[in-house]
């Protein structure tokens, strides 16, 4: 038999050749899914050690909102509660609980008008105190309170003070036995006003004091200048008085004066005496 009448009692159904080919073109998809397979499982790999690779790259650095993987585990992502706005806590000053006292932010403070009050009631005492000191200069400055020698002239206060110390010593000072020598010291240190009245006084006492044998004893103990100028002087000055009848017990009396006296050649005469 020949070649040709064996592949005809073989039929077409026998011929390797298409067999081959059958066998050819079944066995190329499953390859081709095998190596599909084999990538996708090298690509699930890789990208799983991304993964753990990110993760570890996370924890160190902390999680970063834009680039996290809201997937990724071990990663804390905020809650739709968190991601809203907050309401004021406990410690908001801004809260209802901070009390009524809380000052409107909004609302114009009352503080302004309260300093702008103050301020100006600060600036109207200065003005008067300034107004005050200003009046005292003047006044210091003044003509009367600069001729005023007893606050400058020590040497001048201290002679007037000693000579009229003297002359009252001497005017109301006198014994029984001789009331002529305070008749005449009179005479010599007093003028004007105080001459006049201390001759009509004396004159109805000189009888009372050969009389009743009086003694009376007058000391200055303090005497102050209230104004000097070159001639005429003021002087407030304090007493003590001892009177003694004869075979009485003395007593003692204080008395306080205001002098006026006048410089005539060179000695203070005192011009007006009154009793205070």
């Amino acid at each position: 038999m020949s070649t040709a009448e064996a592949k005809a009692a073989r039929g077409p159904d026998h011929d390797p050749a298409p067999h081959r080919d059958a066998v050819g073109r079944g066995d190329a998809p499953d390859r081709r899914d095998a190596v599909g397979r084999d990538r996708a499982a090298r690509d699930s790999a890789v990208r799983a050690d991304a993964g753990v690779a990110r993760a570890d790259t996370v924890e160190e650095s902390g999680p970063e909102p834009d680039d996290a993987d809201p997937g990724s585990p071990g990663l804390d992502h905020p809650s739709s509660d968190d991601i809203g706005p907050r309401g004021p806590g406990p410690d908001d000053p801004s809260s209802d609980d901070a009390g009524p006292d809380t000052p409107d932010p909004v609302a114009p403070s009352p503080a302004r008008p309260r300093t702008r009050i103050l301020t100006g009631l600060l600036a109207a005492v200065l003005l008067v105190v300034g107004a005050g000191l200003l009046l005292q200069a003047r006044q210091l400055t003044h003509a009367p309170a600069v001729s005023n020698r007893a606050l400058t002239d020590a040497g001048a206060t201290t002679q007037v003070i000693g000579d009229v110390s003297n002359t009252l010593g001497k005017v109301f000072s006198y014994v029984p036995q001789d009331t002529r020598a305070t008749e005449d010291a009179a005479k010599d240190l007093l003028g004007g006003r105080a001459a006049t009245q201390y001759a009509a006084l004396f004159g109805e006492l000189k009888q009372r004091v050969a009389e009743q044998k009086l003694t009376l004893t007058t000391h200055v103990v303090r005497a102050g200048v209230v104004r000097l100028t070159r001639d005429r002087a003021e002087l407030l000055v304090f007493l003590d008085q001892r009177a003694q009848r004869d075979g009485k017990p003395a007593t003692a009396a204080a008395a306080q004066l205001t002098v006026t006296a006048q410089l005539t050649h060179g000695y203070w005469q005192i011009t007006d005496i009154q009793a205070r």
